[in-house]
């Protein structure tokens, strides 16, 4: 061994591991995660949810074609058509309005609450 330091040595190695776990965890794990998500929510979809392709297009979907590969979506007031391929689905707008809804009706009914206490307040 070199006295000067000059080896590859443990704290080297040490350092390294670090690091590929910090990449592991900030950019490897995060994207897997994220990439579950969206196929859950493919293999999820149903006649009427509201989607928007990856390439921008907003529609409603009519019917599942194709073994469930491919839909057929609705789109504008004029009813066009598309058939589309499942992968080509970017979001699905039914699934964040149903999420949202129930928190929407919490902070109403606590409002709600509110104002009733109010009334029985200034009515005494």
């Amino acid at each position: 061994m070199n006295p000067n330091g000059g080896g590859f040595g443990i704290t080297n190695i040490l350092v390294m591991a670090v690091f590929f776990v910090a990449i592991y965890f900030f950019m490897i794990r995060p994207s897997a995660k994220r990439k579950k998500q969206e196929e859950e929510m493919r293999r999820s979809l149903k006649i009427g949810d509201e989607i928007t392709t990856i390439g921008g297009i907003i529609g409603r979907i009519v019917s599942i074609k194709d073994g469930a590969e491919s839909f057929i979506i609705e789109t504008g007031s004029d009813r066009n058509k598309l058939k589309i391929r499942r992968w080509a689905i970017s979001t699905c707008e039914t699934a964040k309005t149903a999420a949202i809804t129930p928190l929407a009706d919490k902070k109403s009914s606590k409002l709600d609450k509110l104002d009733e206490e109010k009334t029985k307040v200034t009515a005494s």
